[in-house]
């Protein structure tokens, strides 16, 4: 019995030991994203605790300025889908005639779309209404959880992987990922600032975002992966693939 425990620890830190430090570091945030996720949906919606949501708003509120409000709704803007949607369009645009890269062509829409309906699923699910006074304006639709946070979470962070895998010059692809972290952080804080968001709303969109991100990129490169080596061959040559 021993022994079969041991042999089984062995496997368990021989498994580990073979996992990069990118995937481990990965695999670190999304458990840790799991259980946020979860601990906020128990905290809000079975204990209905939001000491958090009001004290964030409590703080905020002296903080407020027209400048600031400008400031705010240009970040915002730019998790809105009328930004967006043109953005996913010339990223796709930019694969398929600059990169000529076709999984790249899907992998942007595919995530995009996919994220799209996960957003509006959650929404109906949960049905949480939107702060009752916001700064400026009214926003439509439900509020747990912010589409702006996970849509901005799964469009620039597709974008941070793209950088991440592709770019060659250390130093500013490290500039670049940082500074799109900053905005990813910027516009769901924007929502928060003008009070179309709770802050557990935006958390949970982060979450939910990075989640879907990680898993979407991990599902797409497995079917990458597969394709190639079902499909490549046959194209390369196709008299081996064809019956006798």
């Amino acid at each position: 019995m021993f022994r079969r425990l041991s042999k089984g620890v062995k496997k368990f830190w021989a498994a580990i030991a073979l996992l990069s430090v990118e995937m481990t570091i990965i695999l670190t945030l999304f458990i840790i994203a799991l259980i946020a996720f979860l601990y906020l949906t128990r905290r809000i919606f079975v204990l209905n605790k939001t000491k958090l949501d009001d004290r964030v708003f409590a703080y905020l509120k002296n903080h407020v300025s027209p400048r600031n409000n400008e400031v705010m709704q240009f970040f915002t803007f730019l998790g809105t889908h009328e930004f967006l949607i043109p953005a996913n369009l010339l990223l796709i645009a930019y694969f398929i005639f600059i990169k000529k890269d076709k999984w790249y062509s899907i992998k942007v829409p595919a995530i995009a779309l996919s994220s799209l309906g996960l957003m509006f699923l959650l929404k109906h699910l949960f049905s949480r209404p939107r702060p009752a006074i916001p700064l400026l304006k009214e926003a439509a639709g439900l509020s747990f959880p912010s589409g702006h946070a996970l849509m901005s979470v799964t469009f620039y962070g597709l974008i941070i992987y793209i950088v991440f895998k592709s770019y060659r010059d250390k130093d500013w692809k490290w500039v670049l990922i940082f500074l799109l972290i900053v905005l990813i952080l910027i516009i769901g804080f924007s929502r928060i600032y003008l009070r179309v968001h709770y802050a557990s709303d935006v958390i949970a969109g982060y979450c939910i975002g990075f989640l879907w991100l990680v898993f979407a990129v991990w599902l797409l490169n497995k079917i990458e992966k597969y394709s190639r080596a079902k499909f490549d061959h046959v194209v390369e040559h196709p008299a081996l693939a064809s019956p006798a």
